[in-house]
């Protein structure tokens, strides 16, 4: 029915590991994203994940190592920079917070846009900055990047109401800085928020088990569909991860695990 769906197509020594770099990500984004929405702050992950990119970019623009440790600091130096000042922010004006987190996001992109204008392979930088090369991770980043989400478990599990605004703000940003150097910015977004508003109609101790399930559903299934369709695994991800998403939000709203609706 589809001549071009090549159901041998899926070479699961290539979308394996993606699918492990996928957990990973939804590891830390699924509780962030629970949180972030129920602060009304879902843009931060882009703000801050664009913030982290313009460290990368400003350490390419220097000459640094890609893989090197100097690009590294360089987009977590960014990111806990903008963490910084989204405390600050939201401390003195609380009302605007998202308007600003947006007009941070903004800044940040252009200023990532203008740092590649002089580049030739600028388009390719910003391309892999957005949509990521999940397919292409390796064993060191999957290594650093399970030793990162342990470490951010650990800290929001373990002392979550101790954290304050800051905290939040500075695990947000540790985990975010990883995650967009191995999947990309649009993924990371997807991977915060759309398992979060896929579950927003559970009850509490629903929530995140059904969120993990629904992303990593989404995971396999967008890898593999990109794989047999030959087509861009960040995007097919998202596009899949969307439906899935639409999809689980319908199946909650009918069940007896739904929260219950004010009469």
């Amino acid at each position: 029915m589809m001549s071009s769906l090549n159901l041998h197509a899926v070479d699961w020594s290539i979308v394996g590991p993606a699918l492990v770099a996928g957990l990973l990500v939804l590891a830390t984004h699924v509780p962030l994203g629970l949180q972030v929405l129920s602060r009304g702050i879902v843009f931060i992950d882009l703000a801050i994940a664009q913030i982290a990119g313009l460290g990368v970019i400003a350490a390419d623009a220097l000459g640094w190592e890609p893989q090197g440790w100097g690009v590294q600091g360089a987009a977590v130096a960014a990111a806990l920079a903008g963490a910084a000042l989204l405390t600050w922010t939201e401390r003195r004006w609380p009302d605007i917070q998202e308007a600003l987190i947006g007009t941070l996001f903004v800044l940040a992109s252009c200023l990532g846009i203008l740092l590649l204008a002089g580049n030739p392979h600028g388009g390719e930088h910003l391309k892999d900055l957005l949509v990521g090369q999940i397919l292409w991770v390796t064993p060191g980043q999957l290594v650093a990047m399970a030793v990162l989400s342990a470490a951010v478990l650990a800290l929001w599990f373990g002392a979550q109401q101790r954290l304050g605004r800051a905290g939040f703000y500075i695990v947000f940003a540790l985990a975010v800085t990883a995650s967009v150097q191995l999947v990309g910015v649009y993924l990371v977004f997807s991977s915060l928020i759309m398992p979060a508003l896929a579950v927003r109609h559970a009850r509490p101790q629903w929530q995140l088990p059904v969120a993990y399930g629904m992303g990593g559903l989404a995971y396999a299934l967008g890898l593999a569909l990109s794989a047999m369709l030959d087509l861009p695994s960040g995007a097919v991800v998202v596009l899949t991860m969307a439906t899935v998403g639409v999809l689980t939000s319908g199946v909650l709203s009918g069940r007896w695990w739904a929260r219950p609706t004010a009469a």
